[in-house]
């Protein structure tokens, strides 16, 4: 069933979604300054009461930062921010969680086949170093192999996704597969075999 918004609601997403827009269109980087909430509210042409509280929202993302005399600056956007303040609202029930981690296996077993057709020796050997790093912790590893993976898929959209349900999953729990996941996974992609990375996944999922 969808929710509906009240007008008030309404007008806030818009102001958002303007001062995105104002953002955008004049190239401002972390470190520049904001106009002010009156210029604000006189550019975008919205009432005084709905920019301040996009405001104070952006500025609870981490998105904005307030320099008390100075004025309003962009911050530099820290993924986790957002992350912890989303995942308190969203994660309370636990088949939300459930479904999260669930969907985030997915995204690797699709990735791990779309990123086949364009793994090569070199990649193999870099897949190895991941693994064998005695140095990174199982989480370190997990992630640094399923980044490289999703850029060798060349797919920003499905990689941006990932990295955020990565960030989601990590409140949960610090997933990772045991070594030997990683290490057969490798050998499918140097015997060149496609077919096995599906049964792979799905042996995965029974053990879990």
């Amino acid at each position: 069933m969808a929710v509906s918004m009240s007008p008030k609601q309404k007008v806030y997403q818009g102001v958002l979604q303007e001062i995105r827009k104002y953002i955008d269109s004049n190239d401002l980087e972390p470190g520049n300054k904001l106009p002010s909430e009156r210029e604000l509210t006189d550019k975008l042409q919205a009432g005084r009461s709905s920019v301040r509280e996009a405001l104070r929202a952006m500025e609870l993302l981490g998105l904005i930062e307030t320099r008390r005399g100075e004025g309003t600056y962009l911050s530099t956007y820290r993924p986790y921010q957002t992350v912890e303040l989303l995942s308190s609202f969203i994660l309370k029930e636990n088949n939300t969680k459930k479904d999260l981690l669930v969907a985030k296996k997915v995204m690797e077993k699709e990735v791990a086949k779309i990123a086949y057709h364009r793994i090569n020796n070199n990649d193999i050997h870099q897949l190895h170093t991941f693994i064998h790093d005695s140095e990174l912790e199982p989480i370190e590893k997990h992630v640094s192999f399923f980044n490289y993976l999703f850029e060798k898929a060349d797919n920003l959209l499905l990689a941006k996704v990932w990295q955020l349900m990565d960030e989601f999953s990590y409140t949960i729990a610090k997933l990772s597969y045991e070594e030997a996941f990683y290490l057969e996974l490798i050998q499918l992609y140097k015997t060149r075999n496609y077919e096995m990375i599906e049964e792979l996944f799905d042996k995965l999922s029974m053990r879990k």
